[in-house]
């Protein structure tokens, strides 16, 4: 198979001619055809002209230019939907990960894997702000979605190419590649890489990013379990909370009749009537939900599944057998009496 390799680069001048030099003396000893595509995110160093370098030296090497910071995602995303490989390559810019992992990854793929993930089970980063939020937060995405995986924050991926282009990335959603991809029916496996201390240049992430995964967790939790039938969640919220209106107006209207009690002062009847407000909108972001969700597949030619291959030969309907499927009597008859009319007239 054919690779791409997607390289998103942020201000990493000093790492650039190294991670070229790496990759080309690894993927140059192989007998697959590839293309280096380096994804410049608004570099500010003098990292694009020493990209540009590149592609004149080798024509294996392509480069696309922001016009400003977009974010790795976003840098991942352009890459994928630029690539021309059957099988596509991500990682990071900083030499962290090891280009001599990426035959390994191939030969999964040509063992019949759609996507192959990383797991830098020896990393070599500081452990209070890199690793141990990263066990924490691989710990919980695995609990909530029901992926077994030891490290979403790897970037070194292998992904076939029909896979990749399937999904839709955004804000920090490319940590979470190989659970889209699982969602879309891909075949996925983790394997563990090595990886290094960065040399040069700064990590460009911190602390804070565990907010937005947080909520991008949220996210993907939703699309992997609702996206297609939204009322499933915004339904059953709004039956809890009507069942909670319901029985709230009942215990408040006993407590009238048999003990006497002012309704007016009841908080059970504050508690009905807010209950079955929230009920009714949960009910109507529920509908509103699932007409989002036809428009979304039918707008952007989308189905809600997946087709690995197709066994057997189409054959097309020709003329002869529709005509053998008439639905009348009397245009079969007319059909006869045409045949009859035309075998005379060759006579």
């Amino acid at each position: 198979m054919s690779v791409s390799i997607v390289v998103p680069v942020y201000n990493e001048y000093e790492n650039i001619a190294l991670m070229y030099e790496s990759l080309h003396s690894v993927l140059s000893e192989g007998d697959r055809w590839y293309e280096i595509l380096f994804v410049d995110d608004g570099c500010t160093d003098g990292s694009l002209e020493k990209l540009r370098e590149l592609t004149e030296r080798d024509d294996h090497v392509r480069v696309l230019e922001f016009r400003h910071n977009f974010g790795q995602t976003a840098a991942m995303s352009a890459g994928i939907h630029e690539a021309k490989g059957e099988v596509i390559i991500t990682m990071d810019g900083d030499l962290q990960n090891d280009p001599t992992d990426i035959p390994m990854m191939l030969e999964k793929i040509d063992e019949g894997y759609d996507l192959v993930h990383g797991w830098r089970k020896n990393r070599q980063d500081t452990f209070i702000t890199r690793r141990l939020p990263s066990i924490v937060a691989n710990w919980l995405i695995s609990k909530v979605t029901g992926f077994p995986v030891h490290d979403l924050g790897c970037t070194l991926k292998a992904v076939k190419t029909e896979i990749a282009k399937e999904l839709e990335l955004y804000g920090e959603m490319h940590r979470f590649i190989p659970i889209l991809a699982h969602w879309r029916g891909a075949k996925c496996v983790e394997v563990v890489t090595k990886h290094h201390p960065r040399k040069y240049g700064e990590s460009k992430y911190g602390l804070s990013r565990i907010l937005k995964v947080i909520l991008d967790l949220i996210t993907v939790k939703y699309l992997i379990r609702y996206l297609e039938s939204p009322m499933r969640l915004f339904g059953v919220v709004g039956l809890v909370c009507g069942a909670v209106g319901f029985l709230s107006g009942m215990a408040t209207t006993v407590m009238k009749i048999s003990y006497g009690f002012d309704m007016t002062g009841n908080p059970l009847l504050l508690l009905s009537f807010f209950s079955t407000m929230v009920g009714v909108q949960f009910f109507g972001m529920g509908m509103l939900g699932e007409l989002g969700a036809r428009i979304y597949f039918s707008v952007r030619d989308m189905h809600p599944y997946s087709i690995r291959n197709k066994f057997g030969v189409v054959r097309e309907v020709n003329s002869s057998m529709q005509h053998d499927i008439l639905p009348t009597p009397n245009a079969r008859a007319e059909r006869d009496d045409s045949d009859r009319q035309n075998r005379k007239w060759a006579a």
